[in-house]
């Protein structure tokens, strides 16, 4: 099976939310194509499983009730343009902010 690559829409430190579903979060890793396993993709309901040769990202995702991690296809993600802050509490791991309030990956440090 060939995939054709397609760019990435969104990028690490955008923060999005779900085109169905009602959270939103900020992106911290982008993967070109799934990257995730058959069954994570199966227990997705067929009428709404997204094709597997588009970007996915990784989200610390928020929604009214809790924080977690999720994993996005591209197709069910819009930028959020609401302004909200993001409660997410691993936030400070990944980003900091900038002084025009975007969130910028933050440096690290491999040793």
């Amino acid at each position: 099976m060939t995939y054709e690559m397609k760019t990435a829409k969104f990028s690490i430190g955008q923060v999005v939310r779900h085109r169905i579903y009602p959270f939103r979060g900020v992106i911290f890793d982008v993967d070109p194509v799934f990257a995730n396993t058959e069954e994570w993709y199966q227990a997705i309901p067929e009428d709404v499983r997204p094709v597997k040769n588009q970007p996915f990202y990784h989200l610390l995702a928020e929604n009214d009730e809790t924080d977690y991690i999720a994993y996005v296809s591209e197709q069910n993600l819009v930028l959020d343009e609401s302004g909200e802050p993001l409660r997410h509490p691993q936030i400070n791991e990944f980003f900091v902010e900038t002084v025009e309030g975007r969130l910028a990956p933050r440096e690290r440090h491999e040793h």
